[in-house]
């Protein structure tokens, strides 16, 4: 019992640090137009800084794996989120626009150590029953954090400026910092056996290479790709291709699109369950893909009313949380022991990848005039991750050579 506390206490530290940095990423947002009045800059100019913040993510996140399995997550993560506390309080100070725009590119820098440090963490301390659910509750964190910020910040806003809130914001950074810092147990013992079990050929950087451009490897980077797609389209397209499309009224696409996050969530909590009962993980992840194929296709093909609508907008954000767990695992299945830091790493940065891609693409479709072809070419990425997932190989130990 006393280990399944501590492996509790676990889970809940790495999800904290998680709920910390999609509150960072959710930072700006909910304060644009306060800080480019501030600065008394354009929208276009304050924007930077989100190109600063995912460029830098997206560049460096695979060798932040490769340091992570090198000198241990659990130092790596408390850096980072020290880091991204920093640099949003030098970015709370300053004075200068362009200071403040590069702050947003150092805390990306920190934003690179999430992925690969939480489930390098989550894979070494968590017991392989649990880890369906281990993994439910870290994604479920990301998203509360997320979802806590618009409401904490606009509040800290009325209380102390955009300024005071960004403060306020890097001190909870810095303190989630020192727990982790201090919880020396969080790594477990074994972490360095596993790394040497597997053999030296992953630690090296050309080993490393060879691993992340083997097949399963692509293929899971592929399937990120492919699910941030479509999802991003969801997440951020929907209602003005629904108002193309049908001429949905505003509100009711807001509703709909509430719906998808909310149940996106709940979906997330019960496929920690379905993982934690089945092995079958590539299977529940085509089910709930090919299903949100189906209803992603039935909404850009027939205007199905505004009851029905929200239906299936829901019931494809309930598809697509229950698939993650399942997502997180497959990729820890292709993963040999010892280079989790950079497998992670590398696969996740297929987020900054679909969310690079699907802008242009979705906009020059409603540009052209053919908002259904968003709804069908959502479906379609669907669908191909559904063959990229089916097709995945488990990680196998190859026989010694000796």
């Amino acid at each position: 019992m006393p280990e399944r506390r501590k492996e509790s206490w676990h889970i809940a530290l790495v999800s904290a640090a998680h709920f910390v940095s999609h509150f960072f990423i959710m930072l700006l947002p909910p304060l644009f137009v306060f800080i480019r009045e501030d600065y008394g800059v354009s929208y276009t100019q304050l924007s930077l800084a989100f190109v600063a913040f995912n460029v830098v993510t997206a560049l460096l996140q695979t060798p932040t794996g490769f340091v992570v399995d090198r000198f241990g997550a659990r130092p790596l993560l408390a850096a980072g989120l020290a880091l991204g506390g920093g640099a949003f309080a030098v970015a709370a100070l300053a004075q200068s626009f362009w200071l403040f725009v590069a702050m947003f590119a150092v805390a990306g820098l920190a934003n690179t150590v999430y992925h690969p440090a939480d489930y390098t963490l989550l894979s070494q301390r968590v017991s392989p029953s649990r880890m369906g659910p281990a993994f439910a509750i870290h994604t479920f964190s990301g998203m509360l954090g997320g979802a806590a910020a618009p409401g904490a910040l606009l509040l800290l806003y009325q209380i102390v400026g955009w300024r005071g809130a960004f403060l306020a914001a890097a001190m909870l950074g810095i303190a989630a910092a020192l727990v982790i810092a201090v919880s020396r147990g969080l790594e477990h013992d074994r972490a360095a056996a596993d790394a040497k079990g597997a053999g030296e050929a992953h630690s090296t950087a050309a080993g490393g290479l060879r691993l992340l451009l083997s097949l399963p490897i692509l293929q899971n980077l592929l399937f990120f790709v492919l699910v941030t797609l479509a999802t991003t389209g969801l997440q951020n397209f929907s209602i003005v291709t629904l108002g193309a499309l049908y001429a949905t009224p505003l509100g009711l696409a807001n509703t709909a699109l509430s719906g998808y996050l909310l149940l996106t969530a709940i979906g997330v909590l019960s496929g920690g369950i379905v993982a934690a009962r089945t092995k079958r993980h590539a299977l529940v992840a085509a089910a709930g893909l090919a299903g949100g194929a189906l209803i992603v296709l039935l909404i850009g093909s027939i205007d199905v009313g505004a009851a029905l609508l929200v239906l299936f907008m829901a019931l494809a954000g309930f598809l697509n949380g229950i698939i993650m767990p399942s997502r997180d695992l497959i990729v820890r299945e292709s993963t040999p022991p010892g280079a989790f830091g950079k497998v992670f790493g590398f696969v996740t940065s297929g987020y900054n990848i679909g969310g690079i891609i699907a802008p242009p693409v979705f906009g020059a479709m409603l540009d052209h005039g053919t908002p259904r072809a968003v709804f069908f070419f959502m479906a379609a990425a669907f669908l191909v991750s559904v063959l990229t997932v089916i097709s995945m190989p488990r990680w196998r130990a190859q026989p010694s050579s000796s």
